[in-house]
């Protein structure tokens, strides 16, 4: 009888294999974590976009509902200027953005509201 493949050779190891494998799986499927930077000290090199710490919660709140309003409308101008599943994307992503715009205005109403 014949055989397709060749013995393996004699100091075969299976557990140095098996190592060799988890260790290229690993290092394709779960890459090592960056090592965390030093947050620069001048404020205008944090970041790209920041947010100003001395702002209270209603205006973070009035800015957002702005914002949610611009994309909404943004969107559903979108959503008439296409046909087919772009347009059905871009009706849904109003409906979604219809749903964060209440959670905002209710939050924006419970802090316009007297602590009692």
């Amino acid at each position: 009888m014949i055989k397709h493949s060749p013995n393996p050779p004699p100091s075969y190891d299976a557990s140095r294999l098996r190592d060799a494998a988890y260790r290229a799986i690993n290092h394709y499927l779960q890459p090592a974590s960056p090592a965390p930077t030093a947050a620069p000290s001048d404020p205008v090199l944090a970041g790209l976009f920041s947010v100003r710490t001395d702002l209270d919660a209603e205006t973070l709140l009035v800015n957002a509902a702005q914002d949610l309003a611009s994309i909404n409308v943004l969107a559903t101008h979108l959503a008439f200027e296409v046909d087919g599943t772009s347009r059905s994307m871009a009706l849904g992503i109003c409906r979604m953005l219809d749903g964060v715009q209440m959670l905002v205005d209710k939050a924006l109403d419970s802090c316009a509201q007297p602590a009692l």
